[in-house]
């Protein structure tokens, strides 16, 4: 590791869980880090789902440019970065540590899929510290780190390549962890769905245009009638798109009759 002193604003000895918010109390914990770069991916990917407390224990290079290039909009989650010199001091005040392993290991120890354990971390994270704990980019964790884990957690990968990128091992965790927190809502706009005697009106509309321009033969009409409703039942018509069919149907009958004179017209002449 480099001798040269970081900055106060990458170091942090106290992390302030003041906020309300069940994600404020997880840490990220990244263990020797190998490139700068997943340093600065891994922020870019908690900040996207809402994290900020990343700690980092003796990174090859960090601060660095490469860090921040990757971080991207997410420079204030590395500038409250919390750089250790240990796992224990990374893991101070810490109630459950999660262990993220791809390799199958000799250790007798719980393994869990993210969406087994997210839930158990957010349950915990409501009232205390928390940790993700990741290993670095060439081997992983360490049998002794992964023995101050409560439990592994393995991303579900193919067998023909198991291989995760640091980062992208994050961004899924931390996505998991999101869900699991149930703060994956969004808002939806609001709906002005028709009644339904406006939606009877247009089907009456709707079939007898399609009679009157030949589409529709009025003793073969029942069935082909009932898949339309179908179709437009999975659609949820909204008032105002009701109003839209109508009015093309409107245009459409009259163009059909203005077509009818114009033969009749030239065949007169």
């Amino acid at each position: 590791m480099s001798s040269r002193i970081v900055p106060i604003a990458y170091f942090s000895v106290n992390c302030n869980l003041d906020k309300p918010d069940t994600l404020n109390n997880v840490r990220v914990v990244l263990s020797h880090t190998s490139h700068p770069g997943n340093i600065g991916a891994a922020a870019r990917a908690m900040k996207t789902m809402g994290l900020q407390r990343l700690y980092l224990i003796n990174p090859r290079r960090f601060p660095d440019p490469q860090a921040d290039a990757m971080a991207a909009s997410a420079a204030d989650v590395l500038q409250s970065a919390v750089v250790c010199g240990s796992l224990d001091e990374a893991l101070q005040g810490v109630v459950l540590v999660a262990g993220m392993s791809a390799r199958v290991r000799d250790i007798s120890q719980e393994v869990l899929t993210p969406r087994a354990a997210m839930p158990q971390m957010v349950q915990q994270a409501t009232q205390q510290p928390v940790a993700l704990l990741f290993g670095t980019e060439i081997s992983g964790l360490t049998n002794d780190e992964l023995a101050r884990c409560h439990f592994m957690v393995r991303i579900p990968v193919s067998p023909s390549y198991t291989s995760l990128n640091l980062a992208a091992a994050v961004q899924l965790i931390c996505y998991e962890l999101r869900l699991a927190a149930g703060q994956d809502e969004y808002v939806l706009p609001e709906l002005n769905p028709a009644p339904a005697e406006q939606v009877e009106r247009y089907f009456r509309h709707l079939e007898d245009t399609l009679i009157e321009i030949g589409f529709l033969r009025e003793k073969q009409s029942t069935k082909l009638m009932q898949k339309l409703r179908r179709l437009y039942a999975r659609a949820r018509l909204e008032h105002e798109e009701v109003n839209i069919l109508r009015g093309i149907l409107t245009v459409t009958t009259e163009y059909n009759t203005q077509q009818k004179l114009d033969d009749q017209k030239e065949l007169s002449e």
